[in-house]
């Protein structure tokens, strides 16, 4: 649960302007993940997370550039916990997951910097990634696989 969590929190940082921790625990509520402020605040200094400001002269939570080198490792995790099985139709890769997992794992492979994925679609327990061409789609299959030890 906490690595999902992790793996939500960086999510909603990306997509949202977080300022603070009250900010952070409503979001991941509405998410479906029931959180104190106490966790919040375990989890930024676990996720190294910092303020950064922005051009309104406002902040918000933003991943550090020192934790980078952590966060691989931390998103293969995420990956690996998450993982059932795939397959690819030409181009898609299809990635089947743990049932709400699917948006954790997208959100993973996101990090992960996947370059051959030109976006995807996470629902429940499946992501749809479209992938620039066939090979490419086998080669990031079976760099997927390998990671998974699969």
């Amino acid at each position: 649960m906490k690595t999902t969590r992790h793996a939500k929190i960086i999510e909603i940082i990306n997509k949202y302007d977080v300022e603070t921790q009250e900010e952070l625990t409503a979001y991941l509520e509405q998410s479906g993940y029931p959180v104190t402020q106490a966790t919040v605040s375990r989890d930024i200094r676990e996720l190294k997370l910092t303020k950064v400001s922005l051009r309104n002269g406002r902040q918000k939570y933003a991943a550090t550039d020192v934790s980078r080198q952590e966060m691989p490792s931390k998103y293969i995790r995420i990956f690996k916990e998450g993982f059932r099985s795939m397959d690819t139709a030409q181009n898609i890769l299809v990635i089947k997951t743990e049932s709400g997992m699917a948006m954790a794992v997208a959100a993973a492979l996101d990090a992960m910097e996947c370059r051959e994925i030109i976006g995807s679609i996470a629902g429940d327990d499946t992501i749809m990634c479209a992938i620039r061409t066939t090979e490419e789609a086998s080669a990031l299959m079976k760099r997927l696989r390998k990671m998974t030890g699969i």
